[in-house]
């Protein structure tokens, strides 16, 4: 069992920045593949932000974050982070951290909540515009 907590979350202005993360125990996040995922819209499905591999050799990103949002990941302190900058209204939704125990890191499948085994609760993002 893993358990994951996201946090950093918060109100800012359109063009601000903010740094998420999430904070994993029970078990070394080195085991997972790790991703972002936001709901934007209540009962929407969530929607893929970004997954990092186990060595953080290998991200995706969506087109949408692509080149304002940065994933990392850090063994020793056993979280993930996601560095989101050039904020948009459209960035506003609660923000999940996700661990998969998927083998290798195949794009599609990363896209897919379902590939996930392990999901936090999430962590609100409010961008005014």
């Amino acid at each position: 069992q893993v358990q994951l907590v996201e946090s950093g979350g918060g109100l800012v202005q359109a063009g601000d920045s903010l740094r998420l993360s999430c904070a994993a125990s029970g078990r070394t996040i080195n085991s997972f593949v790790m991703g972002w995922f936001r709901r934007q819209v209540p009962g929407k499905e969530r929607e893929f932000v970004t997954a990092i591999s186990r060595s953080g050799d290998t991200t995706y990103y969506a087109d949408s974050v692509k080149g304002r949002f940065t994933v990392s990941r850090d063994g020793a302190k056993n979280t993930i982070t996601l560095q989101m900058n050039s904020l948009r209204s459209e960035d506003t939704a609660v923000y999940y951290c996700a661990a998969a125990r998927m083998l290798g890191i195949a794009y599609k499948m990363t896209l897919d909540p379902g590939s996930y085994d392990y999901w936090g609760q999430g962590t609100q993002v409010t961008v005014s515009s």
